[in-house]
C-alpha cells in the first residue's frame, strides 16, 4: 500500500480505514497511527509535566524521584513475567485461546502481590532514607497497577485493534498530567508527586477494566493452574530477559543514587527522558508489526532452523515473512540515522529549550545516549523476530550478557566519570546486544538479516543525512526555535531520501 493508496482509502471511507483491518499493510498503518497518536499525546503531556517537575523540584529532588522509579523498574518485570508478549503471540495465532485470558488475569494478580513484597523488602536494602523508601513503595504500587493493563493491551494487540489501547493510554496520560500539575503547583514535593501517579494509574485501570468487561470480553477470576504452567513455560525466558534488560537500563541510575549522586541522577534522567521520546517510533512500529510477523511465521510451511548441511536460501523458506521483516527493518534504519545525527548536533539546543541552565551538564550525556537510541532502533526487528520464531530463550542469553557487561562498566565508569560514564556504559551495552541479536537472527530464524534492500536503505539514510547535517549547523537554522530547526532538518532529510529511492527505482536497482 503506497502513499497514494493510503490517501485514497482514507478519503473514501475514513472510519473503515482507521477502525477495521483490511489488509496487512493497512492494518499495520492503522495500528501504527493509533499507537502514534496515543504515544504522541502521552509523551507530550508527560514531557510538559517533567519539565515543570524538574524545574520546581530541582535536580536533587528530581534525582530522588527518578532513583526510586529506577529501583522499582528493576522489579517491574516480575509483575508481568513475559506474559503480555506471549499472550499476544498465542492469541494472534489462535482465537480459541481467548477463553484463557481470565486465567492469565488471575495469574497477574498473584504476580503483582509477589512483586510488591519484593519491592518492599528491597527498599530497606537499597537506602536508609525514609522519604525514598516511601517513594519506592508508592511507585511500586503504581507500577503493579499499571501492569494489569498490559494483559488487556495484549488482547487488543492480538486482535490488531490498537485503537482501544490508544484511547486508554491517552486517558492515563491526561490523568497523570492533571494530577501531577495540581500537586506540583499546590503541594510541591516528591512524595505528593508519587501519590499523583498512583491516583492516575488506579483511576485508569478501573476505566480499562469496566470498558473491557462490558464491551469486549467478560473477565472473571479463573485459577486454572494448567494454563498458568503452559504460559509460564513459554514466558519465563522473556521474564528473565526482562530482568536482565531492566538491570542494564536501570543500573546506572540505581548505582548513582546508591553512591549519593542524586543531583547527577537528576541530570542523567533529564537527558534520558528526552531519549525516551526519540524512541517512541520503535515501540509503536514494533507493536504494529509483531502480530503480522507472528501470523506470517505461523503460515510459513515446515520451517526448521538452518543447519550446516542446508543449502537452500533462507529467504525462499518464508518469503512473506521476509518481506514484512524487511519493511520493518527499513523503517527502523530510515528513522535511526537522522535521529542520531540530528540529536548530536541539536543536543545543546534541545536541553536549553526544555530545562533551565542548571541542567546544562545533561548536554553531553544526551549526545552520548542518542547513539544508544539509534542502536535500539536497529535492535527492534531482530528482537521481535526471535520471539516470533519461538527463540525467546536466546533473548535471555543476550540480555544476560548485556546486563553483566553493563553492571561491570557502570561500577568502573560511574565513580570516575559519573553520568557520562553511565551514558558510555549504556551505549557500549546496546552495541553488544545488537551484535548478538544479529548473530542469533541469522542462525536461528528464516530471516536473512543482511540483504541488499536493507543495505540500500542504510546507505540512503546516510547520504540523506549529510545535507541535513550541513543545513542544521548553519547559524540561521541552528538558532531558530528548536521545533523549526528539527522540522527543517527532517524535511530536507526526507526529500533527499525519497529522491535517492526514486533514482534507485528509475535505474532498476531497487524494485
Amino acid at each position: 500500500m503506497d502513499i497514494k493508496s493510503v490517501i485514497k482509502s482514507i478519503c473514501l471511507n475514513p472510519r473503515k480505514f482507521f477502525l477495521e483491518n483490511l489488509g496487512v499493510r493497512q492494518t499495520i498503518f492503522k495500528n501504527t497511527f493509533w499507537l502514534a497518536v496515543a504515544e504522541a499525546v502521552s509523551r507530550f503531556l508527560k514531557l510538559i509535566l517533567i519539565i515543570y517537575v524538574a524545574r520546581i523540584l530541582g535536580a536533587t529532588g528530581y534525582g530522588k524521584f527518578n532513583f526510586a522509579l529506577a529501583f522499582v523498574a528493576l522489579f517491574a518485570v516480575f509483575s508481568d513475567f513475559g506474559l503480555s508478549q506471549i499472550t499476544t503471540r498465542e492469541l494472534s495465532r489462535d482465537n480459541e485461546r481467548e477463553k484463557e485470558l481470565s486465567s492469565l488475569f488471575s495469574l497477574k494478580i498473584l504476580l503483582g502481590l509477589g512483586t510488591l513484597l519484593l519491592i518492599l523488602i528491597g527498599s530497606f536494602l537499597i537506602t536508609p532514607e525514609p522519604v525514598i523508601r516511601r517513594l519506592i513503595l508508592i511507585l511500586g504500587i503504581y507500577t503493579v497497577i499499571s501492569s494489569f493493563g498490559a494483559i488487556i493491551f495484549a488482547f487488543f494487540q492480538a486482535r490488531q485493534k490498537m485503537e482501544y489501547q490508544a484511547m486508554t493510554k491517552i486517558l492515563e496520560a491526561i490523568l497523570v498530567t492533571a494530577a501531577g500539575f495540581f500537586v506540583i503547583f499546590y503541594f510541591p514535593s516528591v512524595t505528593n508527586l508519587s501519590y499523583s501517579y498512583l491516583f492516575a494509574g488506579l483511576t485508569a485501570l478501573i476505566f480499562i477494566l469496566i470498558f473491557f468487561h462490558f464491551k469486549v470480553y467478560k473477565l472473571h477470576l479463573d485459577w486454572q493452574k494448567s494454563i498458568w504452567q503452559r504460559f509460564l513455560s513459554m514466558s519465563w525466558p522473556l521474564a528473565l530477559a526482562g530482568i536482565f534488560g531492566g538491570i542494564y537500563t536501570q543500573t546506572d541510575s540505581v548505582v548513582m543514587g546508591y553512591l549519593g549522586q542524586l543531583t547527577q541522577t537528576g541530570w542523567y534522567q533529564a537527558a534520558y527522558k528526552i531519549i525516551g521520546v526519540t524512541l517512541i517510533p520503535t515501540g509503536l512500529i514494533s507493536q504494529s508489526f509483531f502480530p503480522a510477523l507472528s501470523l506470517a511465521f505461523s503460515q510459513s510451511k515446515d520451517y526448521n532452523p538452518p543447519t550446516t548441511s542446508s543449502h537452500s536460501p533462507k529467504g525462499e523458506r518464508a518469503p512473506r515473512l521476509q518481506k514484512i521483516w524487511n519493511y520493518f527493518m527499513d523503517l527502523m534504519i530510515i528513522l535511526a540515522i537522522p535521529i542520531v545525527v540530528g540529536g548530536i548536533v541539536l543536543g545543546p539546543r534541545i536541553i536549553d529549550f526544555i530545562y533551565d541552565p542548571s541542567y546544562f551538564p545533561s548536554i553531553l550525556a544526551f549526545q552520548i545516549l542518542i547513539l544508544m537510541a539509534g542502536t535500539s532502533f536497529l535492535c527492534s526487528p531482530f528482537g521481535q523476530i526471535l520471539v516470533v520464531a519461538n527463540q525467546q530463550k536466546k533473548l535471555l542469553w543476550i540480555t544476560l550478557s548485556g546486563a553483566i557487561v553493563n553492571v561491570i562498566l557502570n561500577l568502573i565508569l560511574i565513580p570516575r566519570y559519573s553520568l557520562y560514564g553511565a551514558a558510555a556504559a549504556t551505549v557500549a551495552t546496546s552495541v553488544l546486544i545488537l551484535f548478538l541479536l544479529f548473530k542469533f537472527t541469522a542462525n536461528l530464524t528464516p530471516i536473512r538479516p543482511f540483504n541488499l534492500k536493507s543495505l540500500f536503505s542504510f546507505f540512503g539514510a546516510i547520504l540523506a543525512s549529510i545535507p541535513m547535517y550541513f543545513l542544521i549547523i548553519q547559524p540561521q537554522i541552528y538558532h531558530l526555535n528548536i521545533f523549526f530547526s528539527i522540522s527543517i532538518g527532517a524535511s530536507i532529510y526526507l526529500i533527499c531520501f525519497l529522491g535517492y529511492k526514486k533514482l534507485l527505482v528509475q535505474f532498476r536497482i531497487l524494485r
